[in-house]
């Protein structure tokens, strides 16, 4: 999948905006200057938190967590949805389950910002738990970004297993080099 983009201004936005990062339901401090001195950094994008795929995905990553460390690579993923709406999802033991950082992109900025399409919201939508679903949506995108900034691949078009199982083979592939 290609993108026109600038890596280095797409990924710009997470120097800027730690406030909005959750990991076990609280507010964290995350450094794209310190992740990448340790390894890649996998920047994943879903479309809603508490929808089927995305709970898949989310689920996949925190039960692979220790695999994307042990090869040095930091895991966050970006969504349309509120930040209030990501606290309980970032800390649910059955998907995130405080394994992961996710951050709240509600203007679609970020996304857009990577060269993805944002739709406006889907009036009458609701996700698993029955709640209705108040903002936009993007599209279910990985990018997995090298120590030195730039983007080494992107993953998109697969399902949520496969493009878990994608990110961690390239992240494996970027480690042993």
């Amino acid at each position: 999948m290609s993108r026109s983009f600038e890596p280095t201004t797409s990924i710009g936005w997470l120097r800027s905006c730690s406030r909005s990062f959750l990991k076990f339901g609280k507010p964290f401090s995350f450094s794209l200057k310190d992740q990448l001195a340790k390894g890649a950094v996998v920047v994943y994008f879903y479309p809603s938190a508490y929808t089927s795929g995305c709970n898949v995905q989310a689920h996949e990553f925190s039960t692979r967590a220790e695999q994307f460390a042990a090869a040095g690579a930091s895991v966050i993923g970006v969504s349309l949805d509120s930040i209030e709406r990501l606290n309980a999802f970032s800390a649910d033991p059955d998907y995130c389950a405080g394994k992961l950082a996710v951050a709240s992109d509600a203007d679609g900025r970020i996304a857009r910002s990577f060269g993805l399409r944002v739709s406006d919201k889907v009036r009458g939508a609701t996700d698993t738990r029955g709640n209705e679903i108040d903002h936009g949506f993007t599209e279910r995108t990985t990018f997995v970004v090298r120590r030195d900034g730039t983007i080494a691949a992107t993953v998109g078009g697969v399902s949520p297993e496969a493009n878990v199982a994608r990110a961690l083979e390239l992240v494996q592939k970027l480690a042993s080099r």
